[in-house]
């Protein structure tokens, strides 16, 4: 007998028909003789529709501890739901909201972090020999208020359960069968993976693959936790994620495309020690953070930085920095939102000599110009045109994966 997590995530339980379908999923292993524990994200875009109501109450959205309230009510509905599908069908069931289930969080409300699972509920009602449904997404802070865990916060939950629990498997059901090569939607010769390693899948997640939340798999990392990801709509094997995997001859694991990107240049700053700590600093007090960072060679007594935020950061950058214009005594700010990165991801990547130079070889037989670059030992990324990112996507993954 095993312990098994299941996640659905808003697709899968977009309407009574797919409500239906999850329930027979999750019974078949209950049927097996394990103890199963299902976490569930809001039904398709209830969350969208939830945001757009409090808009039209607060065109500035609230106070986040209000919308975290309002969002929260997505999860209950989830859960009640398919409780009451897998109640019709005679088999013991319970649905708890996240607080109900132990998540205790930071008070960030809208982005809190999990600071413990208190799992005496879950293991009482797995005693009672329960199907447990858990409301993704959301716990509860010192203060018993509602919180909320951010885009993706389900997987997180769902990782989160299976490590306090010492689950045996945690399992992400999605509306594709698994880890692809590059999106497939937008690439025809992408490849399913059999398996793929946490570092790998956590640069892929982090560099805009959306099949799995960057933060469930640091969790998964962190504690060992095997994931699976696969269809909820076809009963097929997923992709495998965990720390070793077996090797391939296909050195690039991933392209990855990300769009929710800008570019900050700060043009004409004094070219003297300390300049870039300001700068950087002043973006962490506003909790922005900052992925590639182009420095130019000083000119003339000044220097200009260029760097990466997320998009919806861009304008919260751009005021952070003009208030300190005075003392930065820069030129110009501006911001660029017709940007996107592009990524390969691979490991021992750095043992390998040319990666970066077939790379911009096929951007360049694209004619795709770059406008920065970053690397590390398992990805290199490149900035440019949001109009040219998905031929380079595809134009890397020819290079690349046969």
């Amino acid at each position: 007998m095993a312990i098994i997590v299941k996640k659905f995530g808003g697709s899968s339980v977009a309407d009574a028909q797919r409500v239906q379908h999850v329930a027979d999923t999750i019974i078949e292993d209950y049927q097996k003789g394990n103890d199963v524990i299902v976490v569930v994200s809001a039904q398709g875009d209830t969350t969208d529709d939830l945001i757009e109501k409090a808009k039209e109450i607060n065109p500035d959205g609230g106070s986040k501890r209000e919308l975290d309230m309002l969002l929260a009510a997505g999860e209950q509905i989830s859960i009640a739901l398919l409780a009451m599908a897998i109640e019709k069908k005679g088999f013991p069931v319970i649905s708890l909201l996240g607080w109900q289930a132990g998540f205790e969080t930071d008070s960030h409300h809208g982005i809190a972090r999990i600071k413990r699972v208190n799992t005496e509920r879950l293991r009482n009602e797995i005693a009672k020999k329960n199907i447990v449904i858990v409301a993704g997404f959301q716990g509860i802070n010192k203060y018993d208020d509602v919180t909320t865990l951010g885009r993706g916060g389900s997987d997180t939950s769902a990782v989160a359960i299976a490590a306090a629990m010492k689950a045996d498997v945690c399992q992400i059901y999605t509306d594709v069968d698994g880890v692809y090569t590059a999106d497939p939607r937008k690439v025809e010769t992408a490849r399913k993976m059999d398996e793929i390693t946490y570092d790998e899948m956590l640069e892929l997640a982090t560099l805009g693959a959306q099949v799995l939340n960057n933060r469930s798999v640091e969790m998964a990392k962190k504690y060992n936790v095997e994931l699976e990801v696969l269809s909820s709509l076809e009963n097929k094997p997923g992709t495998i994620v965990k720390e070793i995997v077996k090797m391939e001859k296909t050195l690039i694991r991933g392209v990855a495309k990300d769009t929710n990107v800008a570019s900050i240049s700060v043009v004409g700053l004094a070219d003297k020690p300390g300049t870039a700590f300001k700068i950087f600093n002043k973006l962490a007090q506003h909790k922005i953070n900052v992925d590639i960072i182009l420095q130019s060679v000083g000119r003339s007594g000044t220097k200009d930085i260029t760097f990466t935020v997320p998009k919806d950061m861009g304008k919260i950058a751009v005021d952070a920095l003009t208030a300190m214009k005075d003392s930065l005594k820069y030129e110009s700010v501006s911001v660029d939102e017709s940007v996107a990165k592009v990524s390969i991801v691979g490991a021992g990547m750095e043992s390998h000599p040319g990666v970066a130079a077939k790379m911009f070889e096929a951007l360049y037989d694209a004619s795709i110009n770059i406008q920065m670059i970053s690397t590390s030992e398992i990805k290199i990324s490149v900035l440019l045109s949001a109009d040219d990112a998905d031929r380079a996507v595809r134009a890397v993954h020819d290079a690349f994966i046969d």
